[in-house]
């Protein structure tokens, strides 16, 4: 049986300060394709790693090592690699071509430049994510792979260079994966659903705003029918094919209709706002935000008239709606969102937290409104998923889709 040990690098690891996200990953899709995972070893950053690869190399097919690619002196993974694997350390011109393009040539030569160093004879592996190639090379039948250590970073090197290449090791045919983004669902929940469909393969990446999720199988059509049936189990826009993100979709729409685009936020605190600008080029649709935290924000700038806060609460739909046209209004623009709940941890207006509303208006179109119930798993989480929710309903909406049927079929949430 082949043998793989994986040896996590870092003290905020070995301190308890953040959790360890890559154990699970590496364990469940080693072990899907046959190989055993021996051991998992977490160490801080202080050197030890070179003792823990000596140990085991005697005993281990494959190890992999996540974390130590850094610039600083206490970054040591590849020193102690080259040293264990009997190979010199050598400057690698792609490498440092690379570098010099992310982060410029009077960064790149110096303290940076370390990163561009790899063991002898080992081959890079690149990092689209991040400033710190991986790289894997052979020595006395052992493999070993090095990867960077934030999950941004690890998990697309470990999905696209190293399963792959452990595969051709092992002679396990490799079955082409189909990258998919789903949004709101929870990892737990996803993965629950995804066991419904045990012919086809899986794989999650949890990220900021979305989960990457990859499916594989012999027939191609298993593949098609399972994500289909996903999209029934979730509702409309939640599972989108490729590497996509929402505020990506909807940002498309908006330059390819030439609209632009104001919000009117409340539970949400400018979130939205904060993301809509995160991409160069915001300006081209991009016209205003209102934080309207306060009722009295809610009737004096965006004009929700005060006998719809008394009578329906500023948590309602009708509030929504109002602030949706306030935004257009004050704003000036083509369409506008607004988002208006509960983000917790206490109750408001008699509401749960996870309750939130969102208006949609647009010139020469009906404003609209909705309501969520999200499953509350901290103010943290409600905000983002309310922004992406509030992204993914405003998109239906330009497009002239139903976002109030859309919002009943949508679960999971």
């Amino acid at each position: 049986m082949t043998k793989c040990s994986l040896i996590v690098i870092g003290s905020e690891l070995t301190r308890g300060i953040i959790r360890d996200l890559h154990g699970q990953l590496v364990s469940k899709e080693m072990t899907k394709i046959g190989v055993h995972m021996s051991e998992i070893v977490a160490i801080p950053d202080d050197g030890s790693i070179e003792e823990i690869l000596k140990a085991l190399k005697k005993n281990n097919d494959i190890i992999i090592v996540t974390g130590g690619l850094g610039p600083t002196q206490d970054d040591m993974t590849r020193e102690s690699i080259a040293r264990v694997f009997n190979a010199e350390l050598e400057e690698e011109e792609e490498c440092l071509e690379e570098l010099v393009k992310r982060v410029g040539k009077d960064k790149a030569i110096g303290a940076n430049e370390k990163q561009a160093f790899i063991p002898k004879g080992f081959h890079v592996m690149k990092n689209p994510n991040g400033t710190a190639p991986g790289f894997y090379g052979f020595d006395d039948n052992t493999f070993v792979f090095a990867l960077p250590g934030p999950p941004r970073e690890m998990e697309p090197m470990f999905y696209s260079s190293v399963l792959p290449k452990v595969r051709e090791i092992l002679d396990v045919p490799d079955v082409k994966r189909v990258e998919f983004s789903s949004f709101i669902t929870a990892e737990a929940r996803l993965e629950e659903l995804t066991e419904k469909y045990p012919s086809v393969e899986w794989g999650t990446r949890f990220q900021d705003y979305r989960i990457s999720l990859y499916a594989s199988a012999n027939d191609a059509n298993e593949v098609k029918n399972a994500i289909s049936g996903l999209k029934e189990e979730t509702g409309p826009y939640r599972i989108v094919d490729g590497n996509k993100e929402a505020l990506d979709l909807l940002i498309d729409e908006l330059k390819s209709k030439r609209l632009t685009v104001s919000t009117a936020e409340s539970c949400t605190g400018g979130l939205l706002a904060s993301l809509l600008t995160s991409r160069s080029g915001s300006s081209e649709y991009f016209m205003g935000a209102v934080v309207s935290y306060s009722p009295i924000v809610k009737r004096d700038l965006l004009k929700v008239p005060s006998s719809i806060i008394e009578e329906h609460g500023v948590v309602s739909t009708e509030c929504a709606a109002k602030m949706a046209e306030g935004a257009l209004m004050c704003c000036q623009s083509d369409v506008a969102v607004s988002i208006t709940g509960v983000a917790g941890p206490d109750k408001s207006e008699g509401k749960d937290p996870g309750y939130v509303c969102f208006g949609f208006a647009m010139k020469g179109r009906n404003t609209r409104s909705i309501k969520l119930n999200f499953t509350s798993w901290g103010r943290d989480s409600i905000r983002k998923r309310a922004s992406v929710s509030a992204m993914l309903f405003l998109l239906a909406y330009i497009k002239g889709e139903d976002v109030e049927e859309m919002a009943e079929k949508w679960r999971n949430i």
